[in-house]
């Protein structure tokens, strides 16, 4: 197989823009600037997911404060 077959196999059209765009060597400090920014756009969708998922299910601050005081382990069977 060769290599742009699986690069258009396993990427989807997002991915291959994207890899497109950095196709060029660019300063360390850019590219820092670049995966924090991807980073802080990853966290703000896994915080609204969360939320999405707590509002649907009804969890609330007091939920997660009394499930800190709940105790999880399993005590092994003899």
């Amino acid at each position: 197989m060769e290599t742009k077959e699986l690069i258009s196999d396993s990427l989807n059209q997002q991915q291959i823009m994207m890899l497109r765009l950095l196709k060029n060597p660019m300063p360390d400090d850019d590219f820092i600037q670049i995966r924090r920014l991807a980073v802080k756009l990853l966290a703000k969708q896994i915080d609204e997911t969360i939320e999405e998922w707590e509002t649907k299910n009804n969890i609330t601050a007091d939920t997660y404060e009394q499930m800190s005081k709940m105790h999880f382990r399993s005590h092994l069977k003899s």
